[in-house]
């Protein structure tokens, strides 16, 4: 069921979810370091799927004696190769018949092992954990390559042993999920998901002969963990990626609301047919396309929506669109009963880098942008990037902005992989740059966020170019696209940087160039700057009258906070940047106007 915007609605009803039986790939070995967990997860993934679990670590047990006499009496050696008939026999066993099997860490190393994995039809997941997670794990430990008498605290050796082995767990590995600071059953839901979504992939291949790289090109990077939410949430990038939703949602999730823009009315609906196919009672509310959205009134709409159809705090809401959706979706999603899950489906390249993830919800008023809003993480972010081939160019630039934001706060790879490539290369859906430009600044983004979830320190270096922007949206009444605003104001702090703490002129340039190169504006009006000024004044970043900037520290890469700059300066650097005509360059620049 559709609802638009609009009048108020009669009540809706809601039919009594029934829980599909998950239908996934039983033939699965796990993988992974020590201490990962990989055998309570294999038992409880055994349970789920209703099919036997092997533990070769307790196959040894059961056929040589305990694991660590093994190494005092007869070496490592010895045990490997006693190790290798357990994960043969464990192998073909689950290879011919569905089954779990749980490695022990070492496994791997061997290449009769290894070729064994990759060629026996088997779904290798690898489990990966954190130094920090497993450090409680191991303390006293026994294991025997953790207890040999060397120097190396458990830890430090764990810690070598690990990096020493992750090349070839991802070589083996068709699956690759994280397990730190979350616990079992969280885990058995990532893993649950990433199976079902390998299925479906598998299934919709004609030629049977999908490549190995292909089936580990599903990216998670993990947002850090908060008081507010002990858990982690991911933000997932790859394509196909409905059938990671269920995993997201809940297991108690009985009722989800949709919410997507009249522009997107068939991609919702996709979302919405899916969830109820499923078995989830679900609702779509259609609301504005843009700014429009993130108003009270459409809020309000939201609200009804959610009383009259009895929706609890185990339940759920999945925006579907860009910024704005994603806005006021978790707006909604943090203010219904003092906050219910959100799952984030982001299909501009805008959202996907920036509103989607870190938590930041909004609505608008006439007073200016985001001004009314609450910090709410989402429970992961769905980045799929098959959204991309759809998008007009225009949009594509647009979300570069705040990518090349990303590379001049923190990670100048970025800046590196746009000057040195094509820009046809650069915006190509399909291509490799494009993929690994969201990564990296997802990734910079979620590092942050996980220091610094409510902005009270770190976090403000994500605004980097946005004070001036913000003010170029309100003066421009949100008709201009943000990421040509953030684009502007980028080159703006360049300027006030370089007049108030020396920033080299090369850096300053280097705005201009890399922005220009992708058809970005760099100068806007010059008789806007009273109402701009206006406009800073209410920025969220400033205190008291006190207007706050975020510059780089003399170099690319290293940024700093300039509190209460001169008048005079700011207006000289504005002057920088400003140019003739009712609206500056944004429309003989790229067409973004």
């Amino acid at each position: 069921m559709s609802i638009p915007f609009g009048p108020p609605t009669r009540p809706v009803p809601h039919p009594p979810r029934q829980k599909p039986r998950p239908k996934l790939p039983q033939h699965v070995v796990l993988v992974g370091p020590p201490a990962a967990g990989k055998t309570t997860l294999a038992r409880l993934l055994s349970e789920t799927f209703d099919v036997p679990m092997y533990d070769t670590d307790a196959m040894i047990v059961e056929d040589a004696g305990p694991i660590r006499e093994i190494f005092r009496r007869d070496g490592e050696p010895a045990f490997r190769r006693i190790e290798r008939r357990a994960v043969d026999s464990a192998v073909r066993t689950v290879a011919e018949t569905p089954g779990i099997v749980s490695l022990g860490g070492g496994a791997v190393l061997d290449a009769e092992t290894r070729a064994q994995l990759t060629s026996s039809g088997v779904t290798v997941v690898y489990i990966t954990i954190d130094a920090a997670t497993v450090a409680a794990r191991i303390k006293n430990s026994s294991r025997p390559l953790l207890a040999d008498g060397s120097a190396e605290t458990p830890l430090e050796q764990w810690t070598r042993l690990a990096a020493e082995r992750e090349p070839v767990y991802r070589e083996v590995a068709d699956l690759i999920v994280p397990s730190s600071s979350v616990s079992p059953a969280t885990v058995v839901d990532r893993v649950t998901a990433a199976l079902a979504a390998y299925e479906e992939r598998l299934a919709g291949d004609d030629s049977n002969s999908i490549e190995r790289s292909s089936m580990t090109s599903t990216t998670r990077i993990d947002v850090g963990s908060t008081p507010a939410r002990p858990d982690d949430y991911q933000a997932i990038i790859g394509t196909g990626l409905l059938t990671e939703l269920p995993g997201l949602l809940g297991e108690a999730c009985e009722r989800v609301l949709v919410v997507y823009p009249r522009a997107l009315q068939a991609t919702g609906e996709t979302v919405r047919e899916e969830l109820a196919g499923r078995g989830y009672n679900a609702i779509a509310a259609e609301i504005p396309d843009g700014e429009e959205a993130k108003l009270q009134p459409v809020a309000g709409f939201c609200w009804t929506i959610l009383g009259q159809s009895d929706f609890t705090r185990s339940d759920a809401i999945v925006s579907v669109g860009g910024g704005t959706v994603t806005d006021l979706a978790g707006f909604v999603a943090a203010t219904w009963l003092r906050g219910v899950r959100v799952v984030h489906i982001p299909t501009t390249l805008l959202a996907m880098v920036d509103a989607a993830v870190g938590g930041k919800t909004g609505i608008n008023t006439s007073e200016g942008k985001n001004l009314v809003g609450v910090f709410h993480p989402p429970a992961g972010v769905l980045i799929d990037l098959e959204s991309l081939r759809t998008l007009p160019e225009r949009q594509l630039l647009s979300g570069m902005a705040e990518i090349v934001k990303i590379g001049f706060i923190e990670d100048e790879r970025i800046l590196e992989l746009v000057e040195d490539n094509p820009l046809e290369q650069i915006i190509d859906p399909d291509g490799p740059i494009l993929r690994e430009l969201i990564q990296r600044a997802v990734a910079v983004k979620a590092r942050v966020v996980g220091n610094d979830l409510r902005e009270s320190g770190e976090r403000e270096i994500l605004n980097y170019g946005h004070t001036l922007g913000h003010a170029i949206e309100y003066a421009e009444r949100y008709q201009w696209p943000h990421g040509a605003a953030v684009s502007i104001g980028m080159v703006y702090v360049a300027e006030l940087a370089r007049m108030a703490s020396g920033l080299p002129d090369d850096v300053v340039d280097r705005h201009r160039a890399i922005l220009s190169k992708l058809k970005l504006p760099v100068t806007y009006r010059g008789d806007r700057w009273p109402k701009l000024l206006e406009a800073m004044a209410r920025d969220k970043k400033a205190r008291g009258s006190l207007l706050r900037f975020v510059v780089l520290d003399g170099r690319t890469g290293r940024t700093t906070r300039l509190a209460g700059p001169d008048p005079a300066i700011m207006q000289a650097a504005f002057a920088e940047i400003a140019a003739e005509g009712p609206r500056g360059n944004l429309t003989t620049v790229g067409g973004l106007g």
